[in-house]
């Protein structure tokens, strides 16, 4: 049974009373779940969550994937125990499915114009930028659960969103709408130059695979001038300004412990404390190229950037030095990102339109993907379309024709999944496995 359903009966257990479904009748159906979906299950209600710790379910599971080498009846914090196991058990799947598995993708319209940015978090996607609108969806059955519109007087380049708030860069503006209660935008006024991209402070942590916290934000917006602009969102005020090139930053991502990592359009790769403003590291000096995208894996301390060559660099944050660095596009890498816990699989995408998964520890790509239809075909409906993905090799390329695989601007990475956005109407989820 999906957990979809079986949250679906938890409900309705809750108002005819918690106990309407025995612990033997739930055993049952947890059964016939796998260790991420019996994850999700535990947090569903207390009920659920002492039936499944108290039962042998999880442990049957981690002995089965011979996961947990330890006899775990004998530890004295089970339930932290438990959790571990799930979570290392999520992402060993998880791995196991992009680099060695298939791909199913689902396509539909989601926007009247270019979308080109998307962003994945606790089974939501967001997406916007091209139609003064921003649309939050589900990542499993793709329906759309609420729209924000965006002042129409200024673009949308970039935003972030949690649990209760979506924050966005509209112009020279740090704009914040609320998700529940009553709707509602706060305008703070911003930069007072050109901004080219945003990053929130937030802090994605997994408990079982699932389970996500979020640490109350200031906004880090990058900027046409070199600096680095940090705003306490509350008390609507630029706060801190950070000179961190000497051309515009084209790129941001943070780091748990408070340090801001940017790339410019010339090329350098730069650390600073966003405390202090100090400067940290130069990991890269100005080239020829310039950066596109960047990530940082709080797990291993690596920082990842890609470049309008199409290379893919890797450094480690803590010793500030280069672990790899390859090419793994002929053209501009656009988006990369990895889920949160894995530190072997980074997938990335660009211009030519192939989602490449690449290891965090090498630079060598493992598998990559085209969507393999005629991506020209439009519907004026919101119509899923599923089809199965193209494993592709980079020969296979020169003889694909281009409409088969649009270049992909931004991407999120979710338990087994990738969502991808190709500057144009639709959105397409990839779905992974073996």
């Amino acid at each position: 049974m999906e957990v979809g359903k079986s949250c679906l009966y938890s409900r309705r257990a809750r108002s005819g009373g918690i106990h309407a479904l025995s612990s033997d009748l739930l055993c049952r159906i947890f059964g016939s779940l796998d260790h991420f979906d019996l994850a999700r299950s535990s947090v569903v209600c207390k009920f659920w969550y002492r039936t499944i710790l108290n039962s042998n379910l999880w442990k049957h599971l981690c002995y089965k994937q011979k996961q947990c080498p330890v006899d775990l009846s004998e530890v004295h914090t089970p339930n932290k125990s438990w959790s571990i196991c799930l979570q290392e058990l999520a992402v060993e799947q998880h791995i196991t499915y992009l680099s060695a598995g298939f791909a199913e993708v689902s396509q539909w319209r989601g926007h009247s114009s270019g979308v080109n940015v998307c962003r994945m978090k606790m089974g939501l996607l967001l997406t916007g930028v091209g139609d003064k609108v921003l649309r939050l969806w589900s990542s499993r059955n793709h329906k759309c659960l609420e729209e924000y519109q965006v002042p129409d007087v200024l673009p949308l380049i970039d935003f972030d969103f949690d649990e209760n708030k979506i924050v966005g860069l509209v112009g020279t503006h740090v704009n914040i709408w609320k998700r529940q209660g009553k709707r509602s935008i706060l305008s703070n006024k911003g930069c007072v130059t050109r901004t080219y991209c945003m990053r929130t402070f937030g802090v994605l942590e997994m408990a079982s695979g699932l389970l996500c916290s979020y640490m109350d934000p200031e906004a880090v917006i990058g900027c046409g001038d070199g600096t680095v602009r940090v705003f306490d969102m509350y008390g609507g005020r630029m706060s801190r300004i950070i000179r961190m090139h000497h051309a515009p930053v084209t790129c941001l991502a943070l780091t748990d412990d408070q340090l801001i990592v940017s790339g410019s359009s010339l090329g350098s790769v730069s650390v600073s404390d966003i405390v202090s403003g100090q400067d940290v590291a130069s990991l890269r000096r100005s080239t020829a190229t310039g950066i596109s995208c960047l990530s940082v894996n709080p797990c291993s301390h690596y920082v990842f950037a890609g470049t309008t060559s199409g290379y893919a660099q890797c450094w480690d944050l803590r010793k500030h030095q280069q672990v790899w660095r390859t090419r793994v596009s002929p053209n501009v890498l656009y988006a990369m990102d990895h889920l949160p816990g894995d530190t072997f699989c980074l997938v990335v995408g660009g211009i030519d339109g192939v989602l490449r998964v690449v290891s965090a520890n090498s630079g060598i790509t493992l598998s990559a993907f085209i969507p393999g239809i005629d991506t020209r075909r439009d519907s004026d409906d919101r119509l899923v379309k599923k089809f199965k993905a193209k494993r592709a090799t980079e020969d296979d390329l020169l003889t694909i024709p281009r409409h088969e695989r649009p270049t992909i601007t931004c991407l999120s990475v979710g338990m087994h999944k990738v969502a991808t956005v190709h500057n144009d109407k639709h959105i397409m989820m990839w779905r992974f496995n073996c």
